[in-house]
């Protein structure tokens, strides 16, 4: 017999196909998403948009074919979230030290004096443009993430064991870009600005376009357009990362809309301080990672999207596969549009 999370899919299958598969597999109105895959899942949300006729649905989105490249340029001096370790990069082999040290024949003896360039890189796992993995946020006394995986169980000195940032799949979906910042006449939004479900509303009114039950969301605040070449400037760019989506606007956007992945371009996504939830840590990131099983994408430039005027796209973006990492990290992800 079928687990009770097992005979959920099922009866849910049933109903969309019913409905004309309107509703994506696991979510339901009211509800959301949550830990409905089976008690081995990893993945989350994104089971519903992972199979063939979801990456075929969203091709269809492509309009023109202009791609846009959403991913930020990281160095040793990038502006990132005060919990993570910055980038460092160094020469590991150099031609100058290839040929000095002599220790590879080949090279040592080559008439054409060929070498070559290796770097070794120390960086953090959430640094630039990036996917929180489900396994990245906590809660309890169990230190447990989504599905129930606990510490105790699935805690290792060399990365998560369950629910890790390989798990998340390849994604190619439809995507929808809200622009809360020019809806607001603003270049960026101000330090802590709590974006709200009704701001939420109204840009997507403004823009004339809609989240659909499937969709991946990103958030514009504007922050993005002071990252320059690497993000150096720590001071302008703080000036506005803090502005982000309150708890009640991340349950509206899963609960009512069905968004499979939301994202933003700041480096945490929710507000700073959530007004309604004051003293809480991170509630959105609990809610979203720990709850609803939906990934977070962070430090997206959305600012040639905003200048495009473009608004719905298909979102392509793959992970680093690094097995135990919390979060696919320095990534390009893709808007085609």
């Amino acid at each position: 017999m079928l687990p009770m999370s097992g005979r959920m899919l099922v009866a849910s299958a049933i109903v969309a196909a019913s409905l004309g598969a309107q509703s994506p597999q696991g979510w339901q109105e009211g509800k959301g998403y949550g830990w409905v895959y089976g008690p081995n899942d990893e993945v989350g949300a994104l089971n519903a948009v992972t199979g063939p006729q979801s990456v075929l649905k969203a091709l269809r989105e492509v309009k023109t074919g202009k791609v846009y490249d959403l991913g930020v340029l990281v160095d040793q001096k990038s502006f990132k979230w005060p919990g993570h370790a910055s980038i460092e990069i160094m020469s590991y082999r150099s031609p100058d030290g290839v040929r000095r040290q002599k220790d590879m024949p080949v090279f040592a003896q080559s008439p054409r004096h060929i070498a070559f360039h290796s770097c070794a890189i120390y960086i953090s796992d959430n640094v630039g443009t990036q996917i929180d993995g489900l396994g990245h946020i906590t809660a309890g006394k169990d230190s447990h993430w989504y599905n129930g995986f606990k510490e105790a169980d699935f805690g290792g000195d060399f990365g998560l064991l369950r629910a890790d940032a390989d798990t998340i799949p390849p994604i190619v979906a439809r995507a929808v870009m809200i622009d809360i910042a020019s809806w607001k006449g603003v270049d960026a939004l101000p330090s802590n600005y709590p974006i709200s479900p009704k701001d939420l509303e109204s840009a997507l009114a403004a823009q004339k376009t809609d989240v659909e039950p499937g969709d991946v969301v990103m958030i514009r605040t504007g922050a993005c357009r002071y990252w320059g070449e690497t993000g150096a400037d720590h001071a302008k760019i703080g000036e506005h990362d803090s502005a982000g989506i309150t708890l009640e606007s991340a349950k509206w956007l899963v609960e009512r809309k069905g968004a499979v992945l939301i994202g933003a371009d700041t480096s945490g996504l929710e507000v700073g301080q959530d007004p309604a939830h004051p003293g809480a840590a991170i509630p959105v990131h609990e809610y979203l990672l720990v709850e609803q099983g939906v990934h977070i994408g962070e430090l997206h430039n959305l600012e040639a999207l905003a200048r495009d005027r473009v608004y719905r796209f298909v979102y392509v973006a793959v992970t680093n596969r690094i097995k135990g990492a919390t979060a696919g990290f320095a990534m390009r992800p893709l808007a085609i549009h």
